[in-house]
């Protein structure tokens, strides 16, 4: 057994890694609808499946978010609408391994089948039931909102990468009945049906082998991090380590417009 930890920004990248080499991503590349809708997380998905496409120098990660969470700091800077909305580079949708440039989830939801995917990402993980929810803001329900109507009105599958920062120790539904409730203030919480995706899962995916989340935390920069045991084969094992010192040195997510 061996053991790792992992900043938040590494586990982005582990993600996108794993993703990219996800069953269900390598068969809708080859024939039907990829949808990646933006954010941080989803921002390294995307530019791990756009690398093996090609497509890898017309994306910037930089604005794919249409929301962020910030430090008090530099949020109370950022409502100050100092947040340049025209660099956003839209989400991601892919048909038949072609980028569809331009496009976002609102565009493309009503042409969406069964066999398609749509990636979203997510702001709290229940790690032990693996389930997923998402802070809305919108009075619509955001781009969540509009990718349930595939979802549940046509099947197309609904894969969540999610970091395991994001874990919390509550119910989902009960969590969400009290943040939904009238007269509540904040952003509304939504549990959403689909595949959660996590750092343990990429490296399952990639290398063979189990891993468990024994603790978590850091300072100087390591704030967030977990630590990973990992156990398999002897070659798993080292597949694993040499997979997580490819992504050790990832830099922090840089919000640049502050």
């Amino acid at each position: 057994m061996k053991q790792f930890v992992l900043t938040p920004a590494a586990g982005k990248r582990l993600i996108g890694k794993g993703m990219a080499k996800h069953e269900a991503i390598k068969k809708v590349l080859k024939k039907g609808t990829l949808v990646i809708i933006a954010g941080t997380t989803n921002g390294y998905v995307a530019e791990e499946i756009l690398k093996g496409l090609g497509y890898q120098k017309e994306f910037l990660r930089d604005h794919f978010y249409r929301g962020i969470i910030l430090p008090p700091r530099r949020a109370k800077a950022a409502s100050g609408g100092s947040y340049d909305e025209s660099k956003f580079f839209g989400d991601v949708v892919i048909t038949d391994g072609v980028l569809q440039k331009g496009q976002t989830i609102f565009g493309a939801v009503d042409d969406l089948k069964e066999g398609d995917v749509i990636l979203k990402g997510a702001n709290t993980l229940d790690l032990l039931q693996k389930r997923a929810a998402v802070l809305i803001g919108a009075p619509k329900g955001g781009t969540i909102g509009a990718s349930l109507q595939a979802v549940v009105g046509r099947r197309v599958k609904l894969i969540i990468p999610v970091g395991l920062e994001k874990r919390v120790p509550e119910n989902l539904d009960a969590l969400a009945a009290r943040m939904n409730a009238p007269g509540a203030q904040g952003p509304r919480l939504l549990p959403v049906p689909g595949e959660v995706f996590t750092e343990l899962d990429a490296i399952e995916l990639l290398t063979g082998a189990q891993t468990s989340l024994v603790a978590a935390g850091g300072v100087s920069g390591a704030e967030g991090s977990v630590w990973l045991a990992v156990s398999g084969e002897p070659a798993q094992e080292k597949a694993a380590e040499e997979l997580i010192q490819s992504v050790l040195t990832e830099p922090p997510f840089n919000f640049k417009d502050l």
